[in-house]
């Protein structure tokens, strides 16, 4: 009877070898199953037997040993970004949708493009599903790629039956969240572009043209204006080495401590508290958050997550220390038997049109469409206020630069003017 040598894994993860003397190759994978193993690889002992042990020897995967949540944190060097999540969810639920079982489309993922989250973690999830877990409970042991919303909007579509609705509403919601981060950086890159020119010019006018007026100046017999004072020390400050070295160092020093004050919880506050505040830019902020919170909420709720676990995602996924608090203090109060709309009211942090659509949907009997509908108005808000503040950005800017170049230029020609006048 023909013989099989055979590589598989065991529930706890660890890979095993043997050899089985059965009929054939399905027979042999049929005997590895009842033995409790997830195959891996089967082949013939004769065809195998001159190039398994060197090939086994020199190509050996010792990542194959450690358990799928380590496997993964060694492949994922970052966290997937939303645009890659959305596509990986529309892919499953398509296949899904198609009729397939979950194990094969699990198996037919590994084969699709999916940028951002490697082939191993879809390798990994359907070795998990195939001895017995969830889908849900094995994402859940990749943290670093799905996260507790992602993990418990699929448990909730496993409990009631409609997995792939929920994959595509999730799907929906990221990408719906990519398009916010998209426009939210496209606003932002005329600004970063005309700063960074306006830098690079200034430093190659200070350490390069600058040196050059000074000569010229040095020659004069009269007294130099004060903006040519300034613009000269400056200037020493750009070409001198130890001043270079000192300036460096002071600015190291500046920005450790703001990381500091960044990370301490009563820093992280304060610079939380002066986005949402501040003129232009915290109208953008606020809008982003509240429109986040809603789409969140409304999105878990709508998929049959609780309404307290639902609040305990929201809150660990908003991006805001006053908000999160706000969150918290909701849920404390809906905990004790209080509606949703009143905390809500009660924290003086969401505007009244949330608490009032809240509150009618709490009459009606659809909260989530009340959420969902204040996400949809809250991103057309953040479209128009990203555009007004795109728009004022640039004449500021422009301004900005105009009083840098006018005392530059202020600074190098008043010596002239000062020489011509003394001549006369």
């Amino acid at each position: 009877m023909p013989q099989f040598s055979y590589k598989a894994r065991k529930r706890s993860g660890e890979l095993v070898e043997g050899q089985l003397e059965v009929a054939d190759r399905p027979a042999a994978l049929a005997q590895i199953q009842r033995l409790g193993l997830f195959p891996i690889a089967v082949e013939s002992a004769k065809a195998g037997a001159g190039t398994t042990a060197k090939a086994g020897a020199k190509n050996f995967d010792f990542a194959a040993l450690l358990p799928p949540s380590m496997r993964a944190q060694m492949t994922q060097k970052r966290k997937p970004k939303l645009q890659e999540l959305a596509t990986f969810t529309t892919q499953m639920a398509n296949l899904l949708k198609s009729g397939m079982p979950l194990t094969t489309a699990l198996t037919s993922m590994t084969h699709l493009e999916s940028k951002g989250i490697p082939a191993e973690v879809t390798r990994d999830l359907k070795q998990e599903v195939t001895e017995g877990r969830g889908l849900s409970d094995a994402m859940a042991r990749q943290p670093r790629i799905f996260s507790d919303l992602y993990v418990n909007m699929v448990r909730a579509g496993e409990q009631s039956g409609s997995l792939v609705e929920v994959l595509r509403r999730m799907a929906s919601h990221f990408q719906q969240f990519a398009e916010v981060q998209a426009k939210f950086k496209s606003a932002m890159i005329y600004p970063a572009m005309v700063i960074c020119v306006g830098i690079l010019l200034v430093i190659f006018f200070m350490t390069v043209m600058m040196p050059k007026f000074i000569d010229i100046f040095q020659g004069f017999n009269v007294e130099l204006p004060l903006p040519t004072r300034m613009l000269i020390y400056t200037s020493n400050l750009f070409t001198n080495f130890w001043c270079m070295v000192v300036s460096g160092l002071v600015l190291v020093a500046l920005i450790i401590l703001f990381k500091r004050f960044q990370t301490s919880p009563a820093g992280a506050r304060k610079i939380d508290e002066w986005k949402m505040n501040a003129p232009v830019f915290g109208k953008v902020v606020k809008v982003n958050l509240f429109g986040q919170f809603s789409r969140t909420l409304g999105t878990l709720l709508q998929n049959g997550v609780p309404v307290l676990q639902a609040l305990k995602i929201t809150e660990q996924v908003m991006p805001n220390i006053l908000l999160k608090d706000a969150i918290a203090k909701t849920r404390e109060q809906v905990t004790d038997g209080k509606t949703l709309a009143q905390p809500l009211a009660q924290s003086k942090l969401f505007p009244q049109l949330m608490v009032d659509l809240v509150r009618i949907g709490e009459e009606t009997g659809d909260v989530p469409g009340a959420l969902n509908n204040l996400a949809d108005t809250y991103e057309n808000e953040l479209e128009i206020a990203l555009r007004v503040m795109s728009d004022l950005i640039g004449p500021v800017l422009i301004i900005v630069m105009a009083v840098i170049v006018g005392f530059l230029l202020l600074s190098i020609f008043l010596p002239l003017f000062k020489l011509i006048a003394s001549i006369h």
